[in-house]
């Protein structure tokens, strides 16, 4: 699987010589599919002009901490929300010294420390600045931080010596890149997903529906995916693309995506339900377009399956995780619905705005979810739905783990 297909990439460049090698690297990140943002440091700029950068990755490149122009575009806090990794390459022995020491005073080292997505770094130096002990200490200090280390690799150096110091070469790069991506922790377990909004016909060309983009049970699909999981995606009418390695299976109605879940759950481990599933639907769909005949409609409603709870009650059960999208009273709402319909785990959020004025929820690119489990919870912030997916995916792991440990113990 190709994990970096429509990830979003910041690439950090520090001066040095290896930095002819970015621009490589910044074409070979667009040709797996990733999103690339370049940001370089002033010294790297000595040694490969902006411009090339510019036209590899299709965007501005961003230098300066102060641009007003690119502030206007997207703030550095926009541009650390925007990441899914940041790879720094090549990584000088000064960017490694600012870092250990939590330095902000320029782009780059104040992305990193803004960001919550994984950061890694590929030096690139001397063989003596290498071994050096302050070096050798402050990569130390960034790897107990949880700093990826790419390299450095061993052979010729520009300066004519011989030795360890040296960038991975690109393709290297991207191989250990994409490896961020892939945690094994739902390695060969069959996940069941639902995503998107369901539509229930009034007429041949009117429905009842919502406003679900169907964004959030799609990365779902994908982070599950990277985590090693084999995945089969229910979903309503999406324009989203199907994720590589996923099975996709397209309903429209939620009694088509009803039949659709309890088909295929017995053969599921995990079942994520992140679909917006109509509560009601026209009890009698009208044959042919309603015209407008009076000034008033009625339209009688009845009640539609309840997909959580049919899988949550089902025999052999699955681990089940829901989710709650709520206008407010989110937490009392939460788990009332986690209790009533006896889930594991559920994943509720608001719709509307977080406390930063972000656009959250439906049809937005960034969600933030407050999890809820009997015993315990536990909150995601804002972020991007990639991001969040894999955070999310990371703790249904956890607990699906922990659980079959448990029913262990207590058979």
């Amino acid at each position: 699987m190709n994990t970096l297909n429509g990830k979003h990439i910041i690439l950090g460049i520090t001066g040095g010589i290896a930095a002819y090698k970015s621009a490589d690297l910044t074409r070979r990140l667009r040709d797996a599919g990733a999103q690339v943002r370049v940001v370089m440091s002033r010294g790297a700029t000595g040694f490969v002009t902006p411009l090339t950068f510019q036209a590899l990755s299709g965007n501005p490149v961003h230098t300066e901490l102060l641009d007003e122009k690119a502030e206007a575009g997207m703030g550095h806090i926009q541009l650390a929300r925007w990441a899914d990794a940041i790879l720094i390459a090549p990584a000088s022995a000064n960017c490694l010294a600012r870092l250990a020491q939590g330095r902000a005073d320029d782009l780059l080292t104040t992305l990193c420390l803004a960001s919550e997505a994984p950061l890694a770094l590929a030096p690139a130096m001397n063989r003596v600045m290498w071994q050096d002990a302050a070096t050798r200490a402050n990569v130390d200090t960034l790897q107990q931080r949880g700093v990826r280390l790419f390299g450095p690799a061993s052979g010729a150096q520009a300066c004519g010596e011989r030795g360890e110091g040296r960038m991975l070469e690109v393709p290297e790069l991207l191989e250990a890149l994409s490896g961020l991506f892939k945690s094994g922790a739902l390695q060969g377990i069959d996940v069941l997903i639902t995503a998107g909004p369901t539509w229930e016909p009034i007429d041949p060309v009117r429905f009842i529906g919502n406003r679900s983009s169907g964004r959030m049970g799609f990365a779902l699909a994908r982070a599950a995916r990277e985590a090693g999981a084999n995945v089969t995606l229910v979903s309503g009418p999406s324009g989203e693309a199907t994720p590589e390695d996923v099975e996709r299976i397209d309903v429209e109605t939620a009694a088509q995506m009803h039949a659709a879940v309890m088909q295929r759950l017995h053969r599921h481990r995990i079942f994520i339900s992140a679909a917006a599933v109509a509560d009601y639907r026209p009890r009698k769909p009208h044959e042919h377009k309603l015209k407008k005949h009076s000034a008033e409609l009625s339209i009688e409603l009845e009640r539609t399956e309840d997909i959580l709870a049919d899988a949550a009650a089902s025999k052999p059960r699955p681990f089940v995780v829901g989710f709650a999208a709520e206008t407010e009273h989110l937490e009392s709402n939460a788990r009332a619905k986690l209790m009533k319909k006896s889930l594991d785990l559920i994943a509720a959020n608001l719709v509307g705005k977080d406390a930063n004025a972000q656009d959250i929820g439906f049809n937005s690119e960034y969600n933030a979810l407050h999890v809820f489990w009997p015993d315990g919870e536990q909150k995601l912030e804002t972020a991007r739905k990639s991001a969040l997916a894999r955070e999310l995916v990371s703790l249904i792991a956890h607990h699906y783990h922990k659980h079959g440990q448990h029913e262990k113990n207590t058979a």
